[in-house]
């Protein structure tokens, strides 16, 4: 069985904390939280501390915390040689430099703390230093998901980019389509389907493939009438600069 502790209360923390706690194959030992009511509905509050100093010796130690946290709290880890591995998707390997076990173990998956997820389904990235330790990452790593994969820090930080575009840039979109929808009193939930779909079909096809709309068709009338119905220059500005981007990239092909 293999031994891990957390250092984290976030989204990733969470779910990670979760995840551990149904396999039979991995012994969470402790979780660091600084409010031990953030996760003691996760784990018997014995198993939470809020002082590094009481980090008790394991095989992985996780630290999933802020990217910008992850150096500074890797420094105040004294834990001989002991593995560490940071959980985030932009960060190098080398901000835990000052541990000559270090890796990364990246879930590539949006969480929040109140949606469930099958983290079988997660693609889990991982990085280490040396190829033991990359085993050991497999190992814990499998034990939670079925997609698992070798990635190296400068593909990771390509990865977590792109990322950025399907899911954190697409979401907004959905709050602008929320926000036109709301201030023309029609219901968000309309559009529900069509997002579905759209999901859907990259399944089975390229983006490209999959890519439809005025832009797409050169569709110049609708495209002007769209512009003109809208108030919000902020809106105005993307629908246009990605309207722009949808034409030259199929003029590309």
């Amino acid at each position: 069985m293999i031994r891990v502790s957390i250092i984290g209360s976030g989204n990733v923390a969470q779910h990670l904390i979760q995840a551990f706690s149904t396999t039979a194959d991995i012994e969470l030992v402790q979780v660091f939280s600084r409010k031990i009511e953030s996760v003691s509905h996760l784990i018997p509050t014995e198993k939470i501390i809020s002082n590094f100093s009481k980090l008790q010796e394991t095989d992985i130690t996780i630290i999933a915390v802020t990217d910008d946290a992850i150096k500074e709290v890797s420094q105040q880890l004294i834990l001989g040689n002991q593995l560490v591995v940071h959980t985030s998707g932009s960060v190098a390997m080398n901000a835990l430099q000052n541990h000559s076990r270090r890796g990364v173990f990246y879930p590539l998956q949006t969480f929040s703390k109140s949606k469930a997820v099958d983290f079988k389904t997660i693609p889990i990235c991982l990085e280490a230093a040396n190829q033991s330790d990359y085993q050991i990452l497999e190992t814990v790593a499998k034990t939670i998901s079925n997609s698992v994969y070798a990635i190296n820090s400068e593909q990771r930080k390509a990865l977590h980019v792109a990322a950025v575009f399907v899911s954190n840039f697409v979401n907004h979109l959905y709050q602008m389509g929320n926000e036109i929808c709301k201030g023309n009193q029609l219901p968000f939930e309309i559009l529900k389907p069509l997002i579905q779909e759209t999901a859907n079909k990259i399944m089975t096809l390229s983006p490209q493939e999959a890519q439809t709309g005025p832009a797409k068709r050169h569709d110049t009338q609708t495209i002007n009438t769209h512009l003109n119905f809208l108030t919000d220059e902020n809106q105005k500005e993307i629908y246009k600069l990605l309207t722009k981007s949808i034409i030259d990239n199929g003029k590309k092909l």
